[in-house]
């Protein structure tokens, strides 16, 4: 690739042919102030806050969509360019509320830091706050349209990255908004509770509903016998919200910071991966194997995945896996299993899911599948974000707490179970079981690497003695429709199917950076996250599901065996066409 030399404030700096002032400027170790720009997605000049110039010239440029010229010193910051951005600010802050305070995002805003960096005090000119009302529709995420800065990161990331379409720019001028098309309610839209457009905006605009005081009035009821899990995904991402880098493992620390919360029971949402994996795998087998139900198997473990493909991909229903997902798998056994064992009224326990992710808490009410129990198998789930903030209301300094470990009988993991935080994992969980199902060996080496990495879709084989499976793992919603398209197309024509198994995850890198996780993912960010769950998946001393001996004794001491008629009533559920457009 060719290379172009330029210089940044008299710098010299060689970057690929193409690249942007702004990025350039980051080899040079000189960060260009931006509201709109993001690494995920296309930069357009939104904002205007990243104007820079090129020496000898007047006129100031967006750095974030001007790609660098040979032999160019750009400078990026002198007086007049400071009090352009600061100019550019104020404006920005005349239309935005001046409520900081209650903001769901205080303290995490990125037109707040900018303010204090820039040092304003004041806004010149008049305010233009308008009066909107906030949508509230969903159960997962919320819209406070006055807090817009119209940046767009919102609108690009639905449309491109999880080609859903469920939010897009309205009217022009002033009056433009961010607002779902045909200006209906989030509930009424396409939006699938991802949660990606909440994670990339970078004020307090969208957001996850915070559901954390219904969790401190479980903790206060005498009657309430409180049960946490918490998601693989978690682990290596909360520490984040204490200062640690990501990937950062801090299992230990989270099991005793949740029964300092006040949480009587904790158990591990990597046990229930294990129990995914046992009753996806046989799955697998009977189709594979045996031929009965159709092929590919398409993995069901994404809310977001499950309501997309039933909003837009249908006809895939008879190729959806019926098991549920981990969490509800989860809750099931916590309001039968446990409930049995320790002698407990399922109606006493409460029953909460700390989850990266938004979209369950729309899972936790997708069907009357998610009652098995009798009653709602899970009855709350709370993001990364909000036990961060519920730990950090309680005074814990959970970097000081000494590891504790998870609670039995469903405690207990396998590296299989953790490594479905991870795009790929669902897939070489599943495979390592599947392998042994098939040959009643495990095998040589459980690291499928080629599943693995950020590539938006990877495709593969894995030879099963002398049986070839083709899988393919798509992350990030947009990357789906090309191998939705490729099963299609190969039915349609009467071509031999492309996939055996494909694995499908909403977010890009999967659970790693859900909707529900810190801010400021990017792909270093998630590479950092994923690291974190391939450790500890090689740390294990067990890490194949089929051998965690809490989920031998569960099968044996109450569902018999995968599949079985108990396993299908608490394990599995079923999938119903939806409308896109909800009237």
């Amino acid at each position: 690739m060719k290379k172009i030399n330029c210089k940044i404030n008299g710098e010299s700096v060689s970057v690929p042919e193409g690249t942007t002032i702004l990025k350039a400027a980051l080899e040079a170790n000189v960060a260009i102030p931006t509201l709109c720009a993001h690494p995920d997605l296309k930069a357009w000049g939104a904002c205007g806050i990243c104007v820079v110039r090129a020496e000898g010239s007047p006129k100031m440029i967006r750095s974030c969509t001007t790609s660098v010229s040979e032999g160019m010193n750009y400078v990026t910051h002198d007086p007049d360019i400071v009090e352009t951005r600061r100019t550019v600010l104020e404006l920005i802050l005349s239309n935005h509320p001046n409520d900081c305070l209650r903001c769901a995002r205080n303290g995490s805003c990125e037109l707040q830091k900018l303010s204090a960096d820039f040092g304003i005090r004041e806004v010149t000119f008049s305010s233009g706050v308008r009066d909107l009302s906030e949508d509230n529709s969903t159960s997962a995420i919320q819209l406070h349209p006055a807090k817009c800065i119209s940046c767009g990161r919102c609108a690009l990331v639905c449309q491109e990255l999880q080609n859903v379409w469920a939010l897009e720019f309205l009217y022009r001028g002033d009056q433009t908004r961010i607002a779902p098309a045909g200006d209906v309610s989030l509930a009424e839209s396409p939006c699938v509770k991802c949660g990606q457009c909440s994670a990339h905006c970078p004020v307090g605009a969208i957001t996850e509903a915070d559901e954390t005081g219904k969790l401190w009035n479980a903790i206060r009821d005498p009657e309430k016998k409180v049960v946490a899990q918490i998601a693989p995904a978690v682990r290596v991402a909360l520490g984040e919200e204490f200062g640690l880098p990501p990937g950062t493992l801090i299992t230990g620390k989270i099991y005793a910071a949740l029964r300092k919360l006040g949480i009587d029971t904790v158990f591990d949402t990597n046990l229930s991966a294990d129990l995914t994996i046992m009753e996806e795998a046989s799955e697998f087998v009977e189709r594979f194997v045996h031929g009965h139900g159709k092929l590919p198997l398409i993995t069901s473990c994404c809310p977001s995945w499950v309501d997309y493909l039933e909003k837009y991909h249908d006809d895939m229903i008879p190729n959806f896996s019926t098991a549920k997902s981990p969490m509800m798998m989860m809750g099931a056994m916590v309001k039968t299993y446990y409930a049995q064992k320790s002698g407990t009224d399922p109606s006493k326990i409460f029953s909460v899911a700390i989850m990266p992710c938004t979209a369950k808490k729309y899972e936790i009410q997708r069907s009357d599948d998610m009652r098995s129990s009798g009653t709602a198998d899970v009855d709350l789930s709370i993001t990364t974000r909000e036990l961060a903030r519920m730990i950090k209301q309680a005074g814990i300094n959970i970097l000081d707490l000494a590891d504790e470990e998870a609670d039995s009988p469903l405690g207990a993991y396998t590296g299989a179970g953790v490594i479905f935080g991870a795009t790929g994992g669902v897939m070489e969980a599943a495979l390592r079981t599947a392998y042994n199902f098939v040959t009643g060996e495990n095998l040589g080496s459980v690291d499928l690497v080629d599943v693995r990495g950020m590539d938006g879709v990877k495709a593969t084989v894995v030879d099963i003695k002398g049986t070839k499976v083709r899988v393919a793992v798509a992350h990030g919603m947009a990357n789906v429709k090309r191998i939705m398209d490729e099963v299609r197309s190969a039915r349609e024509a009467g071509r031999d199917r492309p996939y055996d198994f494909i694995e499908v995850m909403a977010c890009r890198g999967g659970c790693i950076s859900g909707g529900g996780q810190p801010y400021g993912s990017t792909d270093e960010v998630r590479r950092q996250r994923t690291k974190g769950i391939y450790r500890d998946d090689a740390a294990s001393k067990i890490r194949v599901s089929h051998e965690n001996p809490a989920i031998i004794a569960l099968y044996k001491e109450f569902l018999g065996k995968p599949l079985s008629a108990k396993s299908h009533e608490l394990l599995h559920t079923h999938y119903v066409p939806r409308p896109i457009w909800v009237k």
